[in-house]
C-alpha cells in the first residue's frame, strides 16, 4: 500500500496539543493491525473552512472536531445527522460521495459511559451545571432515556435559559447553587471533565458515598464511531486503552 492510499484521519481544534484523541485512535489503529495514520491537526478560527474543504477533496478520510469548531463544522457539512441537526454542532466528519457528512457523537458517547459505569441507572430528573455545547448532548442523551425533568444550572442564567426553550417542555433553568447534600443515597453524579480524573464534584459526591462517573469513558465511547466511519471496524473501549489514557493524564503508569 502506498503512502497515498493509506486513510488519514485527525482531530482538528485550536489549541489542539492536549487532546487524548491520537492515543485512542492509534491505541485501536495497532490493535487492529490497520494501516492508517491519526494524528492532531492545529486550526485557528480562519482556518476552519479550508479544512473542511480538504476533507471533501479527499486529503483525509474524516476528522473528529473539538472546540471551538463543532459549530462551524456544522454549517460546513452538506448534510447532517438527526442527531448533529437537533444539537447544532458536529464533531465528527467524513467524506461521501463528494460530500462533506457531519455527525455528533457526544450523546452515544455520554450515555455509552452512564451505561457502563452505572449499569442498571435510570432517573426521571436530572440537574446538569453548564450550558454549552456539551449540555445539549446531554440534555439530548437524557432526554432520549426518558429523564421527564431537566434543570439546568448555569453562571450566565440567560445562556442557560436560552438552552432550555430549544429543547421545550420538561427542561427548565435556575440560578440557584448546587449543593450535593439534599440528594437521595441512589443518585448519580457524572462529570464530562476527565483532567483531572477527579474533579471536585466528583470528589464532593463520592465522600457523600453517591455513585460517580468521571468523564474518561464519555471520551472513548465518543471516538467508537468515527474510527468505524474511517477505517471499517467498530473497535471496542477496554480496560487497557482506558489504563493507556489515565496514565498519560496522571503520569502514572500501571
Amino acid at each position: 500500500m502506498s503512502a497515498l492510499e493509506i486513510p488519514r484521519a485527525g482531530v482538528v481544534g485550536w489549541p489542539i496539543a492536549h487532546s487524548r484523541s491520537p492515543l485512542i485512535h492509534n491505541y485501536w489503529l495497532k490493535t487492529h493491525r490497520i494501516a492508517g495514520v491519526y494524528e492532531r491537526i492545529a486550526a485557528p478560527p480562519g482556518a476552519f473552512a479550508a479544512f473542511a474543504q480538504s476533507i471533501r477533496d479527499g486529503a483525509l478520510v474524516g476528522a473528529n472536531v473539538t472546540v471551538p469548531h463543532k459549530e462551524a463544522a456544522f454549517a460546513a457539512c452538506d448534510w447532517l445527522s438527526p442527531v448533529a441537526g437537533e444539537l447544532g454542532a458536529a464533531n465528527t466528519l467524513w467524506r461521501e460521495a463528494g460530500k462533506l457528512c457531519g455527525d455528533n457523537s457526544d450523546v452515544v458517547g455520554f450515555l455509552a459511559n452512564l451505561d457502563e459505569s452505572a449499569p442498571g441507572w435510570r432517573a426521571r430528573r436530572a440537574t446538569i451545571i453548564g450550558a454549552g455545547g456539551a449540555a445539549r448532548a446531554v440534555v439530548a442523551g437524557l432526554r432520549s432515556r426518558g429523564v421527564e425533568t431537566i434543570t439546568l444550572v448555569n453562571r450566565t442564567h440567560e445562556r442557560a435559559r436560552r438552552l432550555a426553550r430549544q429543547f421545550g417542555d420538561g427542561v427548565e433553568a435556575v440560578s440557584d447553587v448546587v449543593d450535593l447534600s439534599p440528594l437521595p443515597a441512589h443518585a448519580l453524579v457524572a462529570d464530562l471533565v476527565y483532567v483531572p480524573l477527579r474533579t471536585p464534584l466528583i470528589d464532593a459526591a463520592a465522600a457523600l458515598g453517591l455513585r460517580v462517573v468521571d468523564g474518561l469513558g464519555m471520551l472513548l465511547h465518543q471516538a467508537a464511531p468515527g474510527f468505524e466511519r474511517w477505517f471499517g471496524v467498530r473497535p471496542s473501549v477496554t480496560a487497557q486503552l482506558r489504563a493507556l489514557i489515565e496514565a498519560d493524564i496522571t503520569g502514572v503508569v500501571r
